[in-house]
């Protein structure tokens, strides 16, 4: 029935062809507690739930599978089994399976008992929980997860709630994923320059590396045309995300926080017009290859390979990947331009954007919220499930996690991308981290805005067709648009564009979600 319930959602999405971007890392790795050994808790121990018969559990997360995943999840299942009666089994969606495959695994009635939920997923987080589901945890809370309850702030629950009700166990990690240019610092102090912190700065850049070295200054793929419109957007006056069509797309937007019950397509702009033409002039310059939109290999891959000087990304993406750049290119050291920052407009990182839910086809909700609370509130779970097995995966020194000595990734990597089981309480920095990170953030700290649609769940079920049909303007021509390599002048192309996304039914889309908007009042 479930099925039923999201399938008009499910239409939409699976028909989405942009290139859906998120954070991974295959850096996770985890602790170093053996496993205590013997019989589960009693009942009175275990918040009076009744753990006597063993709960096998399945938990689904993004990404691949680390080579040493089992051997990490042997451990915890060890302490999960001696502790709650309890063992987890992880089922993977790989990367470029996410827009199609996790929508199917709420559609299709599959049982399984977790997983990763976010605003921003291919089906929203506050879309599943809408349409029943998830389960709902409120009250569950109390009985069987008290000190989770407590170790979270009544202000990041609040962010949680879907008609007042809680269906999800929200982050504790501080986070901002701005989009930008991460570029080589060397060839911009070859150039006589110091900083990128403007378009204009940026095609200086750009044009040096042109005329100077042997590659482009963005070697990437297809996938760059949303990070060009995301530019464009953030660069922008006030303009912020808005909902109704996927963010992993050429997606609508609103003026500014305050008047955000106003949408509209940028393609019907002028600045829309404008940044294509400089699309064309970019691509013509030879800021990317010529084959971008058929080429294989990502703008990070070239750029650890020498052949870029800078690829774009998140800030997380930056920061966390910056070992792994230092150490392709040691000279690099890559500096970062952030988009919204000029004007203002990074958005704080909710709890609820990293979520971790509770199918209702599980058959042991109780037990799959005791364990996140293992998670989240124990160290020594929470080192298995993000850092690995120490002395395998990780070392510490002075407070910092490394690579054992003898490491070999081939054999001992391991990683699961739990995002959503992070505690800062619990976050050790890692040697392959930009040490800039905690300065970064709280500057942006300081200035940093709330997403003005924080709460709001768009049903999609009365415009699924005419979604359907814009996700396929936008896979030909909106990708086209924004990499320069349209068949006609890009200003006839955005007319193109204009009148196919009308065709499409663009205007009923905005209409529907300015009328589900109306009476929406953020939770912020």
């Amino acid at each position: 029935m479930k099925g039923k319930k999201i399938a008009s959602s499910l239409i939409a999405v699976l028909m989405l062809t942009g290139v859906l971007t998120a954070c991974s890392s295959k850096n996770n790795e985890s602790s170093n507690d053996p496993a205590a050994s013997g019989t589960p808790e009693t009942a009175a121990n275990t918040g009076g739930v009744d753990t006597s018969k063993e709960a096998k559990l399945v938990y689904y997360l993004w990404g691949s599978e680390g080579v040493a995943n089992k051997a990490i999840l042997a451990e915890i299942n060890k302490k999960l089994k001696a502790d709650l009666n309890a063992t987890i089994e992880v089922k993977y969606i790989d990367w470029p399976d996410t827009a199609t495959k996790y929508p199917l695994l709420f559609a299709s009635g599959e049982k399984f008992d977790l997983s990763h939920a976010s605003p921003g997923a291919p089906v929203s987080y506050f879309t599943l929980a809408s349409e029943g589901a998830l389960v709902d945890i409120t009250d569950m809370l109390d009985k069987v997860a008290p000190k989770l309850k407590a170790e979270i702030p009544a202000s990041v629950w609040e962010n949680t709630k879907y008609k007042g009700k809680i269906y999800g166990v929200p982050s504790l990690y501080s986070e901002y994923t701005p989009t930008g240019y991460a570029y080589r610092s060397d060839l911009l102090k070859k150039y006589g320059m110091k900083k990128i912190s403007s378009i204009d700065d940026m095609v200086k850049y750009m044009d040096n590396v042109v005329a100077n070295e042997s590659f482009p200054p963005i070697n990437g793929k297809a996938e760059d045309a949303q990070n060009m419109f995301r530019m464009l957007v953030d660069t922008t006056d006030m303009w912020l995300n808005a909902p109704g069509i996927s963010s992993t797309e050429l997606n609508l937007v609103t003026k500014s926080p305050e008047d955000y019950k106003t949408v509209f397509h940028p393609a019907f702009t002028q600045e829309f017009e404008d940044w294509a033409v400089k699309m064309r002039e970019w691509a013509d310059k030879g800021y990317w290859s010529k084959d971008v939109l058929s080429a294989t290999l990502g703008g990070k891959d070239n750029f650890r390979a020498a052949n870029s000087a800078g690829y774009l990304t998140h800030a997380q993406d930056w920061i966390g990947q910056y070992g792994a750049d230092m150490k392709a290119q040691p000279a690099s050291d890559p500096y970062f331009f952030t988009f919204a920052e000029a004007n203002k407009k990074i958005k704080r990182k909710m709890g609820v954007d990293n979520s971790t839910v509770i199918s209702t086809n599980s058959a042991n909700p109780e037990r799959s919220l005791m364990v996140i609370e293992k998670f989240m509130t124990d160290k020594s779970y929470y080192n298995l499930i993000q850092y690995g097995i120490e002395g395998k995966q990780y070392v510490m020194e002075n407070g910092v996690r490394k690579n054992p000595p003898g490491y070999n990734e081939k054999t001992d990597a391991g990683g699961f991308s739990a995002w959503s089981l992070r505690n800062d309480k619990f976050v050790v920095p890692s040697d392959t981290e930009n040490p800039i990170r905690n300065s970064l953030f709280a500057e942006w700290d300081k200035v940093a805005i709330d997403d003005p649609y924080n709460g709001f769940s768009f049903d999609p079920s009365n415009v699924s067709t005419e979604i359907a049909a814009i996700s396929n303007v936008n896979s030909q021509l909106g990708i086209q648009l924004m990499l320069g390599k349209t068949s006609k002048d890009p200003k006839a192309a955005v007319a193109d564009y204009r009148e196919q996304l009308k065709k499409a039914g663009v205007d009923k889309v905005i209409a529907e979600v300015e009328k589900q908007l109306a009476e929406f009042v953020p939770v912020n």
